[in-house]
């Protein structure tokens, strides 16, 4: 099982669904390069993303690793969904926690790459300009809209605060401009979709939002789609036994770990 955390996380937000799976699987965690205290590429570049894609396949290959089954996180998700249509017959399955293939259609269903040019310019620019102190302060705020136990924001944002703010940007940017969605048709792994819904302002707003999520992934052959009501953005956090209840139920169906 490979953990690939989101944007400016570290390796730590798997810490319970590692203690979870250990025993099940062997858990490979990630930290992505630029985040959370982990050298940023030199130079940091473009494309940011589709380097630590390549990584990661050539990761997976080098170790051997056969048919494993990808659980990321909010970007670690679109890295996951990325991968898995890159070397569709090596993984096992595709779990994405709270991510999707393009993320600006998952609050306005009518969006492109080029409509959503300039917002990512106007939000990840001021990013990698950012001192390691405002940085942290802005992390930090938004550690608070996304996870629910002060403590937890707290453990979390004590090592995502020291991430590179120009890796940061730059993967912002990117995942704002990346549409994965002609792409995941090529996926022929099973994918679990877990989204968030306790941020919707009412009815409305939910059964939109959920929606929004089906489009997504509706191109891929074999996936199911679930709803964490109660977490905001880290499910694994926020409603840590609804999630491995989900995976556990979705893999044995899948047929990829055996019933208990």
């Amino acid at each position: 099982m490979l953990l690939i955390p989101g944007l400016s996380s570290g390796g730590n937000v798997w810490d319970g669904t590692v203690e979870h799976f250990q025993t099940t699987y062997q858990c490979h965690v990630f930290t992505l390069a630029g985040f959370a205290g982990q050298p940023p590429l030199d130079p940091v570049g473009e494309p940011f993303l589709a380097q630590i894609r390549d990584a990661l396949c050539r990761y997976i290959r080098v170790q051997k690793l056969k048919k494993p089954v990808l659980v990321g996180h909010s970007l670690g998700a679109f890295m996951a969904f990325w991968i898995g249509a890159t070397m569709p017959d090596e993984i096992g399955a595709v779990v994405a926690v709270d991510g999707v293939p393009f993320f600006p259609a998952l609050q306005d269903a009518s969006a492109t790459p080029e409509s959503a040019q300039a917002m990512a310019f106007f939000i990840s620019t001021p990013l990698k300009l950012q001192t390691p102190e405002q940085f942290r302060r802005g992390n930090r705020a938004m550690l608070r809209s996304m996870i629910t136990d002060p403590k937890e924001v707290e453990r979390i944002g004590a090592v995502s605060d020291r991430s590179t703010p120009s890796a940061v940007g730059a993967a912002l940017y990117e995942i704002m401009t990346t549409d994965l969605r002609p792409q995941v048709s090529a996926i022929t792994a099973p994918v679990l979709l877990v989204g968030a819904t306790a941020s919707a302002a009412d009815a409305s707003q939910k059964s939109q939002l959920e929606a929004n999520y089906r489009a997504q992934v509706a191109a891929i052959p074999r996936h199911q789609v679930v709803f964490a009501p109660k977490a905001r953005h880290f499910i694994q956090l926020d409603e840590p036994a609804f999630l491995f209840e989900q995976i556990e139920s979705f893999l044995r169906q899948m047929q990829i770990i055996p019933e208990k």
